[in-house]
């Protein structure tokens, strides 16, 4: 007689309305995703019913299967009119894409071709990858799982853009791919496109465009009147693109493009295998099944608001960003990074001596989150200065003087706090430990020391655990990351 196991944590069955409620209930603590008040990792356009739109789009294709087109002929087409609509504003003639589930697989992708057109085309067996400092971390995990070596350029100190001649002066023979930002997530300046990518082209090299934060966003400002740098495909020199729709697109996550100059370069970030028993494999992206839902909802969206529609929302968007600059240089002791372009904000708070003050900027995160706002810290890195990241929607629009009222206060109550330090135990714990060879144990008390116990929940302020995090070296601080991310998943 053969015996089933059933699970002993997995229920006979509950009711839905139980159920739902309980999902609710969940939702209820995370930061808001609508309202204008949290400034990372949503982007709330305001719009009334596209949340409506996107979600019924997605039910009529939740249950098709994105694996195969020939079996949904229905993803072929949403997926081409897509592309096609990406490319009409960032493209140029005989330019070819594929819809993505993120910037992280766009990026990815990307690298990928530059890898194999870098072997197929050059012979480069040992490939590596140029970015300026400030590129997002995205091309260093792809890097990393594709086995390039990385070439990294520091950036101008004072614009945070990066520097064209240092860029070329890295492009070497085994060079496969070489990266600009449009704009860069951490300062939200642009690169000077232009000149990097001619750089490439004279020695015969790929160059992408990471515009997966403002690829739309830029283009729609420009049609608005603002002065916008040329950043697409029709640049010379640059061979693709990355845009994310579910930015400034406003679509759902995931839902992300990647534009190539032509269908031979797009080749080469396929993926095929006919050597097994089971039905030929051909894979355009990084995922196989995928519900084409995404791209449902995207492609819905894209056509509801179109180019006039994108328009407006830019303009709202610059305004927001205008009432917020200018708030923000009038505040004493708060510095702007860069010029920002679009709808990314960095700004550092400076001590007595007129130096970035990391003390000042933790606090004042953690003041702000008091008062329920969420402004995202970034941690030094190199001569760049800590600061606070702030994302522009067009629902932050009325939000921006409300904003700067609770940021003075916030100031205000950073400069009366006591300057957060690092735990001398747990500076002293750190000091000793080895990445590479650092026990789970080891890493469970250095956790425990910063406060970070996955077991009692994470701390109501966080400048002590990131004044700890900025202090550590980079190797260590990924490693601790990693053991901090890998105790909130355990079960």
């Amino acid at each position: 007689m053969t015996q089933t196991n059933t699970p002993a944590s997995l229920p006979a069955g509950r009711p839905v309305e139980e159920l739902l409620a309980e999902l609710r209930t969940l939702r209820a603590g995370d930061a808001p995703t609508r309202g204008g008040r949290t400034f990372a990792y949503v982007y709330d356009s305001g719009v009334p019913r596209l949340d409506e739109l996107a979600t019924a789009a997605y039910g009529v294709f939740a249950t098709v299967n994105g694996l195969d087109p020939t079996v949904f002929p229905s993803v072929a087409r949403l997926e081409n009119d897509i592309v096609a609509m990406v490319s009409s504003v960032l493209g140029a003639p005989g330019a070819q894409g594929s819809f993505t589930s993120g910037g992280t697989e766009s990026i990815l992708l990307a690298v990928k071709a530059g890898r194999d057109h870098a072997r197929a085309v050059r012979g480069v067996m040992q490939p590596q990858l140029v970015l300026p400092s400030t590129a997002h971390a995205a091309f260093h995990k792809a890097a990393h799982y594709l086995g390039l070596d990385t070439v990294v350029v520091p950036v101008d100190p004072v614009t945070f853009r990066a520097v064209p001649q240092a860029v070329a002066e890295a492009i070497g023979e085994r060079t496969a791919l070489v990266v600009a930002s449009a704009p860069s997530y951490t300062h939200g300046v642009m690169d000077p496109v232009a000149e990097i990518a001619a750089a490439a082209a004279q020695r015969g090299v790929l160059c992408h465009v990471d515009a997966c934060i403002g690829g739309w966003l830029l283009p729609f400002l420009a049609r608005a009147g603002r002065p916008v740098e040329p950043f697409g495909l029709t640049v010379p020199g640059v061979t693709s693109l990355s845009v994310d729709l579910h930015k400034y697109g406003y679509a759902d996550k995931g839902a992300s493009v990647v534009l190539y100059r032509d269908a031979e370069l797009r080749r080469h970030q396929y993926f095929a295998h006919a050597g097994w028993p089971g039905y030929p494999v051909v894979n355009p992206t990084v995922q196989g099944t995928k519900s084409a839902g995404l791209l449902a909802q995207a492609w819905a969206v894209l056509h509801h608001l179109g180019a006039d529609g994108y328009t407006a929302l830019a303009r709202r968007v610059a305004a927001a960003a205008d009432t917020l600059l200018e708030g923000l240089r009038a505040m004493d002791g708060v510095r702007v990074l860069g010029e920002p372009v679009g709808g990314l904000v960095a700004f550092t708070l400076t001590g007595a001596g007129g130096a970035p003050d990391l003390s000042l900027v933790l606090h004042t995160a953690d003041e702000m989150r008091e008062r329920g706002w969420y402004l995202q810290p970034q941690l030094s890195c190199a001569d760049l200065p800590p600061n606070l990241h702030l994302t522009l929607t067009p629902a932050t629009g009325d939000q921006v003087d409300a904003l700067l009222t609770d940021l003075a206060a916030s100031v205000a109550a950073a400069r009366a706090s006591e300057p957060v330090t690092v735990d001398p135990a747990s500076a002293e714990l750190a000091a000793g430990l080895d990445p590479d060879t650092l026990t789970g144990e080891e890493a469970a008390r250095l956790l425990a020391f910063a406060g970070l116990d996955a077991a009692r929940g994470l701390p109501s302020r966080t400048a002590p655990v990131l004044a700890l995090l900025d202090a550590l070296p980079p190797r260590l601080k990924e490693r601790m990351l990693t053991e901090f991310i890998g105790s909130l998943f355990r079960v």
